[in-house]
């Protein structure tokens, strides 16, 4: 699978973002025959201060924001996914769209563990998602979606397991300050070698975010990885990369205490 990651820097207006996202991809061409993109956590609308209204600004999943990443994965001929804040009748939900190289939009997952951590409370501006785990079909393989705060919830990914994955998708604004950089890269190679996995993070740049997005390889090994400005990371995930993997290392395989359903 030939994936891209586009690491972003969003703003509080939204027309500006759909426009930056234009031009960020214009670099990605259909001839790059790529399979995925990934866009980061609130690449719609950035999260803004702790009183901006993400009520006022959500989008519906016929929005503009979605129909604008339809353009996009038509020209590509490639699956998107993507950050938004999705409009409720009351708090909006924090929504992970996937729409298909065809422009429809094939899945969402709504974010389950909200950011209320290190002094913020994003369960006041939002809403969290159902205990669902969502995985789809993406070229071929199965992919998980998890959102930012998600991926401090070793059982979440295993859910993602259990359900198939053998590539975990990770979009994030990852906030940046003391150790936050090495909680992200420390718990992303944990999640790819506890669960023998692909790991795809596209992350916010700039100063308020910790940037960094990575493609991590089922050994916890960094293949690719951006810094904290707007960046593009390439990689291509090798079909028998996972199986080889969890041959010599089936850590899935030897479980003796499992969560009950």
């Amino acid at each position: 699978m030939r994936v891209a990651l586009v690491q972003l820097v969003s703003a509080t207006d939204s027309e500006a973002n759909r426009q930056d996202i234009r031009s960020r991809t214009a670099a990605l061409e259909a001839a790059d025959e790529l399979d995925l993109v990934v866009l980061p956590e609130g690449a719609m609308h950035d999260f803004g201060p702790a009183d901006h209204d993400l009520t006022a600004v959500a989008e519906p999943l016929d929005g503009p924001f979605v129909a604008m990443l339809g353009e996009e994965a038509r020209r590509l001929g490639a699956t998107i996914v993507a950050g938004m804040f999705e409009r409720t009748d009351g708090l909006p939900f924090n929504t992970l769209v996937v729409v298909g190289p065809d422009g429809s939009l094939r899945q969402t997952y709504r974010k389950i563990h909200l950011y209320d951590s290190f002094g913020y409370k994003e369960s006041d501006r939002l809403r969290a998602g159902d205990l669902e785990p969502v995985v789809l079909d993406i070229a071929g393989t199965p992919v998980g979606l998890m959102t930012c705060y998600d991926l401090r919830f070793p059982e979440h990914a295993r859910a993602l397991v259990d359900a198939g994955a053998e590539a975990i998708v990770v979009p994030a604004a990852w906030v940046a300050g003391d150790h936050k950089l090495d909680h992200w890269r420390t718990l992303l190679a944990a999640r790819a070698i506890e669960n023998t996995v692909h790991v795809l993070a596209a992350a916010q740049g700039g100063d308020r975010y910790t940037g960094h997005s990575l493609v991590v390889d089922p050994w916890g090994s960094i293949v690719g990885e951006a810094d904290s400005t707007p960046e593009i990371i390439r990689a291509t995930l090798e079909p028998e990369a996972v199986a080889r993997a969890r041959e010599i290392n089936p850590s899935l395989a030897n479980r003796r205490i499992r969560t009950s359903s």
